[in-house]
């Protein structure tokens, strides 16, 4: 498998006031360690995945199957030697409106810890995905 040979790490995207919770289209990107070719190679420009790889491609799925309550939808993604790209569509459920611990107004958590929010949002979504696929492979 070829390592990434680069060091570069753009800062955090993220917006700082943002529910991640919230209604909304969210585009992710999850890089595997040291960008390491876990998930395949590039053949004659098609991806061929590996193991690991098909197992991405069946958590991803498995995702939306196993969290109907959080009304997500999936859209396009695509996995590449190193790394995974997914747009994932929260919609309106009961985690989200008023009265369900959000202000759906100003999008913005009205309980909070010092670590935020930690389940019905979109870390919990990634890190169950990681998690399945870590279990998996």
């Amino acid at each position: 498998m070829e390592k990434y040979k680069g060091k570069y790490r753009i800062g955090s995207a993220r917006l700082p006031n943002w529910d991640y919770g919230s209604e909304a289209l969210y585009f992710i990107t999850i890089c595997t360690q040291n960008r390491y070719h876990y998930f395949g190679e590039i053949n004659n420009q098609i991806m061929d995945l590996s193991s690991i790889g098909k197992i991405v491609n069946d958590e991803w799925k498995k995702t939306f199957e196993m969290r109907p309550d959080m009304n997500l939808s999936m859209g396009e993604y695509v996995i590449m030697p190193n790394h995974f790209h997914a747009v994932i569509g929260i919609s309106k459920n009961r985690y989200n409106t008023r009265g369900g611990g959000r202000n759906a107004m100003h999008c913005v958590s009205t309980t909070t810890t010092i670590f935020g929010p930690q389940s019905k949002n979109l870390a919990s979504i990634v890190r169950g995905f990681k998690s399945g696929v870590t279990r998996d492979a």
